[in-house]
């Protein structure tokens, strides 16, 4: 059995820990070794079961040792996690048992699923994805390094590019795509395509400046 480090220790590296446990609780698979995080206090008057157990810009992978990726802004995850692969590092596959998945669907080394999503059929889920609690319909495809938040859907036919960030509760409209390093608001309603590198905002979803 494998010894299984959370990279952050902040809100979603706690969830993620909780979730890992219930995979546990049905199957014992990894043995929790605790997280890394560059700061170094994060938990600083949190109740955690797990400590931090060193940072994240010295640690050196072991050969029995995996990772989860417990950090949500894309950017951030995509230099985290290319940090830890340049030294060896593996990344586990989370789905929180309570996911339900349908037929033909592909998911990418590192993503993490929430509980309570749902992935329907012929969906391609790409690497370190971070899919919280949400919806994603039949043939629809999401990019390496995105998060969806709380509560998201994602119709038919929809494509999420690289990178995207999709605050909680957004609704992205059937067949429409979402492109690179975009951002949307919460709580939006995308009825049009979002061009790469675009934050939009409202119902319906318009270009915001931030």
């Amino acid at each position: 059995m494998k010894d299984i480090i959370i990279v952050g220790a902040s809100g979603l590296g706690m969830e993620l820990l909780e979730w890992i446990k219930d995979i546990n609780e049905q199957k014992p698979s990894w043995r929790i070794k605790g997280f890394i995080d560059d700061n170094l206090n994060v938990l600083d008057g949190k109740k955690s079961e797990s400590t931090i157990i060193g940072t994240i810009k010295d640690w050196i992978p072991d050969e029995n040792e995996v990772f989860a990726c417990g950090l949500a802004f894309p950017a951030v995850k995509m230099n985290v996690v290319t940090l830890l692969k340049s030294r060896g590092a593996k990344f586990e596959i989370i789905i929180h048992p309570s996911t339900i998945i349908g037929d033909n669907v592909t998911i990418g080394e590192g993503t993490v699923i929430a509980p309570r999503s749902l992935l329907t059929t012929n969906v391609r889920i790409g690497s370190f994805v971070t899919f919280l609690s949400s919806d994603a319909g039949h043939d629809s495809s999401i990019g390496d390094f995105s998060t969806l938040s709380g509560k998201c859907s994602i119709n038919g036919h929809v494509e999420i590019g690289q990178r995207a960030y999709l605050g909680n509760g957004s609704l992205i409209y059937p067949g429409k795509k979402v492109g690179d390093d975009a951002f949307i608001g919460i709580g939006s309603v995308v009825i049009n395509n979002v061009k790469a590198g675009t934050k939009v905002f409202g119902n319906p979803a318009k270009r915001i400046d931030m």
